[in-house]
């Protein structure tokens, strides 16, 4: 029997599944990498529905074409979207095209001419990262109240981790042992793989005084590790609340310590983290183990030598013309006249 042409098929007739089924439960992805696809997919719906006209009842796979994918990748430009952020959209609705294709193979024609269309051109810029002045002078400014305990706590982790914001925030106090010279944390990462990362003991004794502020009662306070507490329901802080409160306490560290970067954001704690451990002669494949990348090409963003490794490097090799030569017309009175265009 022939099979029948699905590419009439609504193109976002599958849209539930891949969010909600195949990405958290068959790849193991976050929630976080769950709504980014999300998002990307409400924009194209969005774009189909204002800019081509067409209802999401009636767009078909057939018509997601090339060209029209093209100008998804216009109307992102005109929304003043990144070039990074565009490239991220793209490779979502890729993603879902392959997914699609996987569950009928008469969708592949479709999937292999959007795979054709290419990403944006990404200009490549210096990551920064956090002076260990600046860094200093961050952690300093939360107050020694009980919520600056918090804050600042969730900074030290952070950065002595190189863990991400996500991985920290979902910690239990399960999680943590502090106790003993070698304290660690129990992250669940990307793809729900878990890796111990070793925390040094000064980490530690942040932690242990956190506790015993945060959880001293064990039968009302949360299971988590960082909580927070709204109208007398206990929730799992939120990624905002944290990236809030890092760019007061930067705002505040740079009246006092110029090297603080303009814009901080909690990523920069695992990026510094991550370059210091490299430039201090740790191996990349150990750097990212502890961060858990799945890939070393990762882990290779972090690679910043510095000025010191460069100069090491430069020095090890020993130039030709290291040596002084003793000029030929040294000594020699009527040579050095002619090269002076004297007589």
């Amino acid at each position: 029997m022939k099979n029948e042409d699905r590419s009439s098929a609504l193109f976002f007739s599958m849209t539930y599944e891949f969010l909600e089924v195949y990405l958290p439960k068959q790849c193991g992805r976050s929630p976080h990498t769950v709504e980014s696809y999300r998002d990307a997919l409400t924009l194209f719906r969005r774009y189909i529905v204002d800019t081509a006209g067409i209802s999401i009842s009636k767009f078909t796979f057939a018509e997601c074409t090339r060209e029209r994918v093209l100008g998804f990748m216009d109307y992102l430009s005109r929304l003043h979207s990144k070039p990074s952020t565009r490239n991220q959209r793209l490779a979502a609705l890729k993603s879902y095209l392959s997914f699609a294709a996987d569950t009928d193979i008469t969708l592949q024609s479709i999937e292999l001419q959007v795979k054709r269309v290419p990403q944006c051109r990404v200009p490549k810029t210096e990551k920064t990262v956090i002076e260990e002045d600046a860094m200093s002078a961050i952690l300093q400014q939360p107050a020694n109240t009980r919520m600056g305990l918090r804050d600042r706590t969730i900074m030290i982790l952070l950065y002595d981790s190189g863990a991400r914001l996500a991985e920290v925030l979902n910690l239990n106090v399960s999680d943590v042992a502090i106790d003993g010279n070698s304290p660690y944390i129990r992250v669940n990462g990307k793809g729900s793989k878990q890796r111990i990362v070793p925390i040094s003991v000064k980490t530690a004794a942040h932690i242990a005084r956190y506790l015993s502020v945060y959880h001293s009662n064990k039968q009302t306070d949360s299971r988590r590790l960082f909580f927070t507490v709204i109208k007398d329901v206990t929730a799992r802080i939120s990624e905002g609340n944290v990236e809030r409160f890092v760019r007061e306490y930067a705002t505040k560290a740079r009246s006092l310590c110029p090297s603080v970067p303009d814009h901080v954001h909690p990523h920069m704690f695992r990026r510094t983290r991550a370059t210091q451990l490299y430039q201090n002669g740790v191996s990349l494949p150990l750097v990212s183990r502890l961060l858990g990348h799945a890939s070393l090409e990762t882990t290779q963003l972090y690679a910043k030598p510095s000025l010191k490794m460069l100069r090491a490097a430069i020095e090890s090799v020993e130039p030709p013309y290291q040596k002084a030569v003793k000029a030929i017309w040294e000594g020699d009175e009527n040579a050095m006249a002619r090269l002076s265009g004297l007589r």
